[in-house]
């Protein structure tokens, strides 16, 4: 067959690429989503799709660190979907003033619906084995999907320490309300990295 020559694509085909190139280009979107956490050097906000890769990136890293029974691939497929429905929802700050919304039922709820449609732009068997795994990432009982969900709150806590304080500046957050909010997440998933973590964190708060 000559570089001039196409292979037929059947109109099955055709849906179905259809179909994964339109949910694609709408998880393009995510890249516009600005978090209030800044990058490692303050210059600017992380943007959510930024996040999720780095998250992807903090699993095959720190993989060591995850119990026996977690499966790493499994991981760092929920985090590289995790923060999809803030393409909708956008991002609701943990320590922000209206940080109680982050798990609220409203929040809660609008992202179900947000992952419906999202979701929904895929191929039906698509559609269901990524649901299955952001669903599993925000029940949060698995071992992958704890896992998955410490690393989570550990990024932005390394990102506010390199920053200078970061959120943790912006919205006056207490050690305690760190410990509450965030350690209490790590430390159910990943104890060690959040020893650690807790020992670098704790001389910002005085």
């Amino acid at each position: 067959m000559s570089h001039a020559e196409t292979r037929a694509v059947s109109p099955a085909q055709t849906e179905r690429l259809d179909r994964q190139f339109a949910f694609l280009n709408e998880a393009d979107r995510l890249k516009s989503v600005l978090r209030a956490t800044t990058l490692c050097d303050g210059s600017r906000r992380e943007n959510s799709g930024e996040h999720s890769w780095h998250l992807a990136l903090y699993a095959l890293a720190l993989a060591d660190h995850a119990g026996p029974d977690v499966s790493i691939d499994r991981v760092i497929r929920m985090l590289i979907l995790h923060d999809l429905v803030e393409i909708d929802v956008g991002d609701v700050p943990i320590h922000s003033a209206n940080g109680q919304a982050h798990a609220s039922a409203a929040t809660q709820e609008a992202e179900q619906r947000a992952a419906d449609r999202i979701f929904g732009l895929l191929p039906a068997d698509l559609a269901a084995e990524f649901r299955a795994l952001w669903d599993e990432f925000e029940a949060a009982e698995t071992p992958d999907a704890v896992f998955a969900k410490s690393l989570d709150r550990v990024q932005p806590v390394m990102a506010n320490l390199a920053s200078g304080g970061g959120t943790w500046a912006t919205y006056n957050v207490t050690f305690d309300q760190l410990e509450t909010r965030v350690g209490s997440k790590i430390a159910r998933g990943a104890p060690r990295i959040w020893d650690w973590v807790k020992v670098k964190a704790r001389p910002w708060f005085g």
